[in-house]
């Protein structure tokens, strides 16, 4: 089973990055794009775990390792 893990800031969150992106593809002509939000992807090789572990232990590490719950949030999906 795989992980994919989608790590973002929080929508409070300044994300300095995601401007500055934003303010360079206004520059190259992709002015109608009116917000870029950075974030990280990770994805998890579980193993042969089954489902339900593999939801587990993914929501576990997404949790415990690859964020920080004050400024950001995840999203996960387990594949075959």
């Amino acid at each position: 089973m795989k992980a994919h893990v989608w790590v973002m800031l929080k929508s409070t969150v300044l994300d300095p990055q995601g401007q500055t992106i934003q303010r360079a593809l206004g520059s190259l002509g992709y002015d109608k794009v009116k917000e870029v939000r950075q974030g990280k992807f990770f994805v998890l090789d579980l193993g042969a775990l089954s489902r339900d572990e593999a939801t587990k232990q993914a929501e576990r590490i997404a949790k415990d390792v690859l964020t920080n719950p004050v400024i950001e949030e995840f999203r996960f999906e387990i594949l075959d």
